[in-house]
């Protein structure tokens, strides 16, 4: 598979009005595209996001021996029936592999069904220390033997039995966990997850594990419970709406002073998100599934109760989800007041505000996990700039500053936008945007 560079050019302040439904989540869809290797029969998955990181993992797939039919648009047939693990030693594999950090999901489908896989170190985006303990530490109580063989890039790791265990997870990752319950699925035995993520993904993953036939209870709460099957079977399975996107357009309305309607929004789903976005002085009501953005010409950042300048902080679920820090730090740079962001989990995520500060946005980088913004209040509109983009996340905040922007904006780099974000250019446009997709 080959990526393109990507620039994008954008000519900012322009409104923006229409409806916009998100995609696929984008977190969810990695982890359930691994879960087909459970089984040898047909899973159905549906609302897939066709982004990079998503195409990578089903290259994979397919290199490993799926058959993979397409349904419909976003609609897709696999069947891992007949694999060849041979291709997990293959260099083809082992390069592309470590390009994507959730090739790491691939380890506890293939231990639990073949007692085997190979994994080279993932990649993913440099946004701070990503260990994978947790994921080597469960599956190691699970019964794996992890080896890392010297002169190798690769971990090989195998079982002569998975077997149940109390596990308690030192951190509540999100794909150690999803790892973790996979391979716990077809384990003898009961394993229990104590402080397990509790995500609206893993919720999805085991939705459909237990439609595949595992008996697994728990899930939203940090205790999860697995006994152990013999087979898996076939699934239809439905993805939610990415809760990511649905911030970034709130997002992209407040500050491009617009008005917008996110249909489809997953509402149920969506956690702290609209409540976070409020705190911040966006406008916002929930009709049904939808989420209705109006115009704004200004917005006020709220205060905690005593006065204290509001600090928004991510955590793992049911917290704020550090996937929208970027946005909101970079939707207080219009308000008024001030805000405090603490980006706990991720050291490097915050530095991507040099940016915006060139853009002319006051922003003050604490250290590097706080940054003090004093907004602008829309009287000072931010300049357009060449830049590049660092991550997914930092690269779609970006994008929506340059189209909150006086001027021209050039965007290098953006590929890493459409690693989590479809054909974002596209969709935008349809609402009055205009961002032109150059490939080199």
């Amino acid at each position: 598979m080959v990526n393109k560079k990507v620039i994008f050019e954008v000519e900012g302040g322009k409104q923006l009005s229409g409806t916009i439904r998100p995609q696929g989540a984008k977190n969810e869809a990695l982890q359930i595209l691994c879960a087909v290797l459970l089984t040898e029969e047909e899973v159905i998955i549906k609302n897939i996001p066709l982004i990079r990181d998503v195409k990578f993992l089903i290259k994979l797939l397919e290199g490993i021996g799926v058959e993979i039919k397409k349904v419909s648009d976003h609609d897709f047939s696999f069947k891992a029936k007949n694999l060849s693990l041979d291709y997990l030693k293959s260099e083809e594999f082992l390069q592309n592999a470590q390009k994507i950090r959730a090739s790491i999901l691939l380890v506890g489908p293939l231990l639990a069904r073949f007692g085997k896989a190979i994994m080279p170190k993932p990649g993913g985006d440099k946004i701070g220390r990503r260990r994978l303990d947790t994921h080597f530490i469960g599956l190691k109580k699970l019964g794996a033997k992890i080896d890392y063989p010297k002169g190798q890039e690769y971990y090989s790791i195998e079982t002569n039995g998975l077997k149940g265990k109390y596990i308690l997870l030192d951190e509540p990752s999100v794909t150690g966990t999803a790892n973790i319950i996979m391979a716990a699925s077809l384990a003898q035995g009961k394993t229990t997850i104590y402080n397990a993520a509790c995500e609206p993904y893993i919720q999805q993953l085991c939705r459909l594990l237990r439609s595949m036939g595992a008996k697994i209870s728990g899930e939203g709460s940090n205790l999860i419970e697995i006994e152990g099957v013999e087979f898996l079977g076939g699934a239809t399975h439905t993805m939610l709406a990415d809760m990511i996107e649905v911030g970034s357009f709130i997002g992209l309305a407040a500050m491009t002073n617009s008005e917008i309607t996110i249909e489809n929004a997953g509402v149920q789903s969506l956690g702290q998100i609209p409540e976070v976005f409020r705190r911040m002085g966006v406008k916002l009501t929930i009709n049904g599934d939808n989420i209705h953005i109006p115009k704004q010409d200004h917005y006020r950042i709220n205060k905690f109760m005593d006065g204290a300048i509001l600090t928004v902080a991510d955590g793992p679920w049911p917290m704020f989800t550090p996937d929208l820090l970027s946005i909101v730090l970079v939707v207080a740079t219009q308000a008024a007041g001030t805000l405090l962001v603490h980006q706990k989990m991720f050291e490097s995520r915050l530095f991507f505000v040099d940016k915006l500060i060139d853009m002319g946005a006051q922003i003050i980088l604490c250290d590097p996990h706080r940054a003090t913004v004093i907004g602008l209040n829309k009287n000072l509109p931010l300049r357009g700039i060449s830049m590049t983009s660092p991550d997914i996340r930092a690269g779609v905040s970006l994008l929506i500053a340059a189209l909150s922007a006086e001027g021209k904006s050039t965007i290098y780099n953006a590929e890493q936008i459409d690693r989590g974000y479809e054909a974002i250019d596209t969709r935008l446009n349809r609402l009055g945007a205009s961002i032109k997709r150059i490939e080199a």
